[in-house]
């Protein structure tokens, strides 16, 4: 792990991965191998990352709030123990 931004060091190792291809019609797709599921298309390569990126932080956050198992990614582990504390209003 490189930081202490952990959404941000998930999602730039989880680029780094990002597998681009030109298709038939000039445009291109992109996919993250470990990120079932996960694919994005754009007009030119620049556009397909960005979109990828921006397709990857939605997935993530949907994947988190379903608590579905998410790919651990360069050791970087967003499958989080999300039980819900209650403490008393007196306690505040």
């Amino acid at each position: 792990m490189k930081g202490k931004y952990i959404f941000t060091d998930y999602f730039e190792e989880a680029m780094a991965q990002a597998v681009y291809e030109e298709l038939d019609d000039g445009t291109f797709a992109g996919h993250i191998p470990q990120c079932d599921g996960l694919f994005a298309f754009g007009t030119t390569g620049p556009e397909c990352r960005e979109e990828l990126r921006a397709t990857l932080e939605d997935w993530t956050l949907v994947g988190i709030r379903h608590r579905h198992d998410l790919p651990v990614i360069a050791g970087i582990d967003l499958n989080l123990s999300l039980e819900a504390v209650c403490e008393p209003v007196e306690s505040l």
